[in-house]
């Protein structure tokens, strides 16, 4: 298809077979949810809370019918699902787009689909096995389960680094990174910022290309909304799914305790404004949710973008979009 005329490239960002495979993997999802039974949901993209976390940016919206009031639109949809199952909702799962600042590059859009989902009563081991099910149907086995490693992130660490990630000193994780000094500057005495760039550049670029590779147990100043391991407390329950380096699922055995949830949202802003991020309203009704009560379960988040350009073979999140909301490729 030639360039229009007018100059101003209004066409599509995906192929049409890109199209018709996203649409099957669409499919096949909710196939698979229904025969587990687990029931759909769709909660708003809209609310006046955001995300503490630090290291994750929201999209702030203003409405003209309601100029006194900030709204964010979500990064994901984990705060008012968990609200349902805390209102006695049984597993449920959803298929939405959620809204990132900060983050654009080839396996990056602003805008993208999660797919997200919680099931009661199960162990962080089973909600691995469960997740690494679901993506292997949705790769039609191309990451077959039966090619899983399962690795701690304190083995992790110990095999591609020789470092033990609760007791290596910056000064170590600066010297085997290789950083530059503008990096090493931005990262600053931040244990945890060189934990997630030396996982990043150091770790998972050696995982196994041919099947998926699950990192568990955290340390625990990542736990994020994931309780802590009972049996080491040093460590959260939380996990990641990776196809080679590509990350693709996050999920945690969830923090039900809303003090503990409360405390850690209260340090993430410190953390922000210790880098001059934006303090963010705290989703007062997801506490006061956990305070009524959730239920013990495990939840996790993939990306269903991600899914897409691996079935599809492409390299880029806008590739299997239909319409990308940044073309990378002119993105400054």
């Amino acid at each position: 298809m030639s360039v229009p005329f007018s100059g101003v490239d209004w066409r599509p960002a995906c192929s049409l077979q890109t199209a018709k495979l996203r649409a099957d993997m669409l499919a096949s999802a909710r196939a698979f949810f229904s025969d587990h039974d687990i029931l759909e949901v769709d909660t708003p993209s809209l609310s006046e809370a955001a995300i503490s976390d630090p290291n994750i940016e929201t999209i702030a919206v203003q409405l003209s019918a309601d100029a006194k009031r900030q709204y964010f639109l979500q990064t994901s949809p984990e705060f008012a699902m968990k609200r349902l199952l805390c209102a006695g909702w049984p597993d449920i799962y959803q298929i939405c787009k959620v809204y990132r600042d900060g983050e654009l590059g080839r396996r990056h859009q602003p805008e993208f689909t999660m797919i997200e989902w919680y099931r009661r009563g199960h162990s962080l081991q089973s909600m691995m096995e469960h997740t690494a099910e679901f993506i292997a149907t949705m790769l039609c086995d191309a990451y077959p389960a039966k090619r899983i490693e399962y690795l701690s992130y304190a083995e992790a660490f110990e095999r591609y680094t020789g470092l033990d990630p609760l007791t290596a000193s910056i000064g170590e994780m600066r010297e085997l990174s290789g950083a530059d000094p503008g990096l090493a500057k931005s990262l600053a005495d931040d244990r945890d910022a060189w934990l997630d760039y030396l996982l990043e550049s150091r770790v998972a670029r050696d995982f196994s290309k041919t099947g998926l590779t699950i990192l568990h147990h955290y340390p625990a100043t990542q736990a994020a909304l994931a309780r802590l391991c009972e049996s080491d407390r040093r460590y959260a329950d939380r996990f990641e799914i990776f196809a080679g380096e590509l990350e693709l699922a996050n999920g945690y055995y969830e923090l039900a305790n809303a003090g503990e949830q409360r405390r850690r949202m209260e340090e993430d802003q410190i953390k922000r404004s210790r880098v001059n991020a934006a303090q963010r309203p705290l989703d007062e009704k997801f506490l006061a949710a956990l305070e009524a009560g959730l239920p013990s379960c495990c939840g996790v988040a993939v990306g269903f973008d991600r899914l897409v350009m691996l079935q599809a073979e492409h390299s880029r999140v806008q590739d299997v979009q239909s319409f990308a909301v940044v073309d990378t490729d002119d993105a400054g």
